[in-house]
């Protein structure tokens, strides 16, 4: 009784925040619902862009028109309240942390979220246009292009996904030398390997194409080297790292 006693007010507090989340979420996706449609469009856009003169999307199931942008509609206000979660999440651990774990716990918290978002910009902006020109234009002749709403939905979210997920690899560079589980030497000689595992990385998280593949490796490559940099701008040297500990 003593150890439930003194968990419970933890337990009423993560309650308490995990109902202000979902209090956001409700309040973000309600708008999105009504305007799922037209958010539905502009995601549309870099497909509708690239087909040829006439082309367009389709639906291939009957509930494909409403359950494909209500997908999205759910999709994107995950998206909107990952900033808000994470505050929420750092109120609740922050008090159990030591000042020089505040300090650098509460950058990384913000920068993750502006990683993810630059990646999905950027599979938006840059990685979408470029895959779907790619493979609308290698089409047979006498083949028109007509993606089905739902597949390109899952294509693109897919994206999303990945690029987001895989920008974050500047932060977990930065946290794994920071913490002392490897360092900036070690790191620069398995570079070899983690080449070969951005690749890997590549094919597993984006479409079966060699296209998508590349534009995600080349990224990871490039972040990959942004951790090592921010590493050794940012941290203390390796016998003062751990001193602090």
């Amino acid at each position: 009784m003593n150890n439930i006693e003194k968990y419970l007010p933890h337990l009423l507090e993560l309650r308490k925040r995990l109902i202000h989340c979902l209090i956001a979420y409700g309040l973000v996706l309600l708008p999105l619902l009504l305007f799922s449609s037209e958010l539905y469009h502009l995601i549309a856009q870099p497909i509708l862009k690239t087909l040829p003169q006439g082309g367009f999307l389709i639906a291939t199931e009957v509930t494909s028109p409403f359950t494909s942008p209500l997908k999205l509609a759910l999709f994107t206000a995950l998206a909107i309240i990952i900033p808000y979660c994470l505050f929420h999440a750092w109120a609740f651990i922050s008090p159990a942390l030591y000042f020089h774990e505040k300090r650098t716990l509460f950058p990384i918290l913000f920068f993750s979220s502006t990683l993810f978002y630059s990646g999905m910009a950027f599979a938006h902006f840059v990685v979408c246009p470029l895959a779907l020109s790619f493979f609308i234009h290698i089409a047979p002749k006498g083949v028109t292009v007509m993606t089905d709403m739902s597949h390109y939905l899952d294509f693109i979210l897919m994206l999303y996904f990945a690029f987001g997920i895989s920008f974050q690899v500047p932060i977990i560079t930065f946290v794994l030398i920071r913490l002392g589980i490897t360092s900036i030497e070690t790191l620069k000689k398995q570079r070899p390997y983690i080449i070969v595992g951005a690749f890997i990385i590549g094919m597993i998280l984006t479409p079966p194409d060699v296209v998508s593949q590349c534009l995600l490796a080349i990224p990871l490559l490039g972040l990959f080297e942004s951790g090592l940099l921010l590493a050794k701008w940012f941290l203390p040297k390796k016998g003062e790292m751990l001193k602090q500990y």
